[in-house]
């Protein structure tokens, strides 16, 4: 917009080169009017069921579409109080900040030059409304969001799930791990490597027992039948986990004791190789797996949950069998 004349001392405006730019400038008082983008303020709000917060606008531009609770920020107010102000007016949610998403400029034909500025903001009460300009208001799963009428609004989802996708993942997996179908766990990769690299870990093993001062039966029964045993149970190792297959993981670790009672080891030589067998498995995924992310800190300390949980289960068992036969 050309201006005719100077604001602050009513003198002509010209256009002249500035600061390696093209600007309006007074002839009399030589104020520069410069020419800025106008910042919009965007709230990213999530609920429980990890769905968006979404308005339908009532207004042009892009009247009848769905965008992200947004509007301009006015003089006098900062940024982050002008995204919890939209989102008020234009929804009924009450909220707080959280964190900064993006900035993206964005030229419009209706406004002109637009920085649109994207907050995740946590919702604290009020109830949902749509309210201002808004047509509609509603939450949206992040897999079927309708097309949106600015693509800062489209990049600032994107960036906000993108954060979230460990966290999310850590829960996902935290609640599967205690259900009766633990599937899809993220340790799962780890419990894969255990099994596809069972030789090794086999081999650490035994290297161990021959050695400890716990298992010092086994330095005097030959080694042949206990690695091709610890090799079979290494190889089941995924599938014995899960409750699906508990009553064959159960027969295996009660034959197992059974048949060591006959052999004539002595049980706490036994229990001991089996908790020294859980220390190799741990210690062996343990050296697989960088510590770079949370995702990673967690991933390790669930398998070490579930190998605790399924050693256990495997030295009652045992014990069960070495009882049974002394027993008989």
């Amino acid at each position: 917009m050309m201006r005719r004349y100077c604001e602050r001392c009513g003198g002509g405006i010209a256009v002249e080169e500035v600061e390696g730019r093209r600007r309006q400038r007074c002839a009399v008082c030589r104020t520069v009017f410069y020419e800025n983008p106008l910042p919009v303020a965007t709230a990213v709000v999530l609920d429980e069921r990890r769905r968006v917060l979404l308005v339908r606008r009532g207004q042009e531009p892009h009247r009848g579409q769905w965008c992200l609770p947004t509007g301009f920020a006015e003089t006098g107010e900062s940024i982050e109080s002008a995204a919890l102000r939209e989102l008020r007016e234009e929804t009924g949610i009450a909220g707080r900040i959280f964190r900064l998403l993006t900035t993206r400029s964005l030229a419009s034909d209706f406004y002109g030059d637009l920085l649109f500025i994207c907050f995740e903001v946590e919702a604290t009460g009020g109830a949902l409304r749509p309210g201002d300009d808004a047509a509609d208001a509603a939450y949206f799963s992040l897999r079927e969001l309708p097309p949106l009428a600015f693509d800062a609004h489209t990049e600032a989802i994107r960036v906000c799930e993108s954060l979230h996708r460990e966290p999310w993942a850590i829960q996902d997996s935290f609640a599967l791990l205690y259900s009766d179908d633990a599937q899809g766990l993220l340790s799962d990769v780890l419990v894969d490597l255990v099994e596809q690299e069972a030789e090794e870990i086999t081999d650490r093993w035994l290297a161990v027992v021959r050695s400890h001062p716990t298992t010092t039966g086994y330095r005097e029964h030959p080694l042949v039948d206990v690695r091709a045993t610890a090799l079979e149970a290494l190889s089941h190792f995924c599938a014995w986990l899960g409750e699906a297959s508990s009553e064959e993981m159960a027969a295996f670790y009660t034959g197992l004791g059974r048949r060591r009672s006959l052999e004539g080891y002595r049980l706490d030589d036994v229990l001991s190789a089996l908790t020294l067998l859980r220390r190799e498995i741990w210690t062996f995924a343990r050296e697989r797996q960088v510590l770079a992310s949370p995702l990673d800190v967690y991933r390790v300390m669930e398998l070490s949950r579930r190998i605790v949980l399924f050693f256990d289960k495997a030295i009652y068992h045992t014990t069960r069998g070495f009882g049974g036969c002394v027993g008989g």
